[in-house]
């Protein structure tokens, strides 16, 4: 095989720094004295075998990857002999190109293996950068000409702290292979995935773990049933969410495993909605981290990734926890998609809501099932960075408040009409503040002041007279 010298292609950097951002991953608390100790940035890795996904034919579509989600122009998945590969696959493309739908921050070098797709003549292709979100593109160094059989590997140099992403744009009507593009850099490459670092939900957006993909949910057979018991909605639709694409601020999406009214100028949920009891936190599962992209939401939608708290000062907050849904692996993957998420002040999430989350989950093992319905409202929360209305490029709004609601009743059936006027309805609402109170008790409202604050009609499926009673209690338990 004839290898070729490394091309290496020189950017320039244009560094931006953010006046009041930091990276909090970078500055770790010192527990001797309390002062912040800086930390050099470690190196990352993050590789693309295009082993994960299918794609058969050449028509123009995104594709799911270990990376995240590609777009493929007249390219396809390939796994014939002819095809040039290390493992079962690689890329085919013809006259198209594959992009990233996704940005790596940090990047210092990009390489990329290549061949000749069987036969085919000699051809080239061209390796296009984007600094914009994948509005434009401009090409990085010259033309590579493909004259190999068997794969051979280019890399480029890019040094850059800037969010960046790539298309690799074939010339010529020859098919080529691509396969294993390994991203090198120093510090947060944005498309790692964080380990919670406490006893909730908690995640700054920003750690060492593995990368996460756009993707889907696939429910299974311990997925809540659409409708009657145990069901997700099945004390009402608070805000009667629609599932038409023209009702972008309160769109339905039913996810199986918790059903949600999704705001697409938000980027996060209004509320979303599910019911606990013994077998949903059987613990047969572990805690997945692989916070992804919801690939279902509508292509007019902006999509929030995986990396789009990157840096911000906010923890990725769940709605549905990911401890209340550990009865499957498909069911704690659900609770990670970004759709579940809102920019959560990390103390907020961490300690407060975990703090009741596993309240909650002890009065399920004390022999009940909770029915949840949790929400946020308003602009502008105070994270580890400061106050902010929106993050991720004004694409995501940063909620004032955070609230729950939650109905505790017996295990057993009939579930609506075994809630009474004496049933226990525990309403919360909290500041998305860094400096709350990690006690959760000292929040507990209403449900109707909760209700006067969102517009929302919460538990409506109830009789109007149970309503009254159960809705204008605080609990003090």
């Amino acid at each position: 095989m004839k290898f070729r010298k490394l091309l290496i292609v020189y950017l320039s950097v244009l560094v931006v720094v953010a006046g009041c951002r930091k990276d909090i991953t970078q500055q770790p608390i010192n527990p001797g004295n309390g002062t912040e100790t800086p930390q050099p940035p470690k190196p990352y890795k993050v590789t693309e075998d295009f082993e994960t996904g299918s794609k058969t034919a050449y028509a123009a579509a995104d594709v799911q990857l270990t990376t995240g989600v590609w777009t493929f122009n007249d390219a396809l998945l390939g796994a014939l002999a002819a095809d040039a590969k290390n493992g079962s696959k690689s890329v085919r493309l013809r006259t198209g190109d594959i992009t990233m739908k996704f940005d790596i921050s940090n990047l210092q070098q990009i390489k990329i293996s290549h061949a000749k797709y069987g036969t085919d003549a000699n051809s080239t292709w061209q390796l296009m950068i984007s600094d914009d979100g994948g509005a434009t593109f401009k090409q990085v160094g010259s033309d590579i000409s493909e004259t190999s059989t068997t794969l051979v590997a280019d890399s480029f140099k890019v040094n850059t702290t800037k969010p960046v992403r790539f298309r690799i744009q074939k010339t010529g009507t020859t098919r080529i292979n691509i396969d294993d593009i390994v991203f090198t850099g120093t510090g947060d490459s944005g498309i790692i995935i964080s380990t919670d670092p406490g006893t909730g939900d908690g995640d700054n957006g920003a750690g060492t773990g593995s990368a996460a993909p756009e993707r889907g949910v696939t429910a299974g057979s311990d997925a809540q049933p659409a409708s009657g018991d145990n069901s997700n909605l099945l004390f009402g639709n608070p805000s009667n969410a629609q599932t038409s694409v023209t009702v972008a601020d309160n769109y339905l999406i039913d996810q199986s495993y918790y059903v949600e009214s999704y705001s697409a100028m938000r980027g996060t949920p209004n509320w979303v909605s599910w019911h606990i009891d013994a077998n949903t936190i059987n613990n047969t599962a572990p805690r997945s981290d692989n916070f992804a992209g919801f690939i279902g939401l509508p292509s007019t939608f902006y999509h929030v990734e995986s990396n789009s708290y990157q840096s911000s000062g906010f923890d990725r907050g769940h709605n549905c926890p990911s401890a209340d849904r550990t009865s499957s692996a498909n069911a704690n993957a659900a609770t990670f998609l970004m759709t579940n998420m809102i920019p959560q002040a990390p103390n907020n999430n961490q300690q407060t809501w975990a703090n009741m989350e596993n309240y909650l989950r002890d009065q399920v093992k004390a022999g009940n099932e909770v029915y949840v319905i949790m929400g946020s409202y308003g602009m502008g929360g105070t994270g580890s960075n400061g106050t902010f209305n929106k993050i991720n490029g004004d694409k995501i709004t940063v909620p004032s408040n955070v609230w729950k609601v939650a109905v505790i009743i017996p295990t057993g059936d009939n579930d609506v009409n075994r809630v009474t006027t004496s049933t226990r309805v525990i309403a919360v609402n909290t500041p998305n503040i860094n400096t709350i109170n990690t006690d959760w008790k000292q929040y507990r409202v209403t449900v109707r002041a909760i209700e006067q604050a969102t517009g929302y009609n919460l538990l409506s499926a109830l009789p109007q007279s149970v309503q009254d009673a159960v809705e204008t209690k605080t609990d003090n338990l």
